[in-house]
């Protein structure tokens, strides 16, 4: 690990750390898709696959204008999130709380991915790096509409799970 001496240090590291954890979401999010029974819920991890890809891609673009590789750091905290949710798939329980306990696994990863990506786009501002707070943003504004969409597909799987109503 290098050294870390300015804010532009803590944002190059940051970036890779957000390059691992969305590489490990795309290997993550069809698995999850496949273990939703609620077709909204399998549409929504299927969207974000492609959101996902989508966000990787801008992640090499800012690589590239800063001049770094993406490549070299592991998100351990992606992997015990992603780790959470193997558990929740392998779990033997009715399909509307499987739903539900996959949609908390995936509000969690959501709300980690905001924190960083809200935190390096303040960064980025700071610097006076103009594109990629903007890439960052883009961003942002994904993983905050994703997180919205998978609270809405929540309040009725929620109730379905409460009342123990399967289909």
């Amino acid at each position: 690990m290098s050294k870390i001496e300015t804010l532009h240090d803590l944002l190059i590291q940051e970036l890779k750390d957000l390059y691992s954890a969305e590489t490990q979401l795309v290997k993550a999010l069809p698995k999850m898709a496949k273990a939703a029974t609620d077709e909204r819920l399998k549409e929504a991890f299927q969207k974000h696959l492609a959101q996902t890809q989508e966000q990787v891609s801008r992640l090499e673009q800012i690589a590239k204008s800063l001049e770094f590789s993406p490549k070299g750091k592991k998100c351990v905290a992606m992997e015990g999130l992603i780790e959470e949710g193997k558990e929740t798939i392998s779990e033997d329980a009715a399909d509307s709380v499987k739903d539900a306990a996959l949609i908390l696994a995936a509000q969690k990863i959501e709300h980690y991915e905001i924190a960083g990506y809200g935190t390096l786009r303040e960064f980025a501002d700071l610097l006076g790096y103009d594109e990629v707070r903007s890439l960052l943003e883009a961003t942002l504004e994904e993983e905050h509409a994703t997180d919205e969409e998978l609270t809405e597909i929540a309040s009725s799987i929620n109730i379905e799970a409460e009342q123990g109503v399967d289909e």
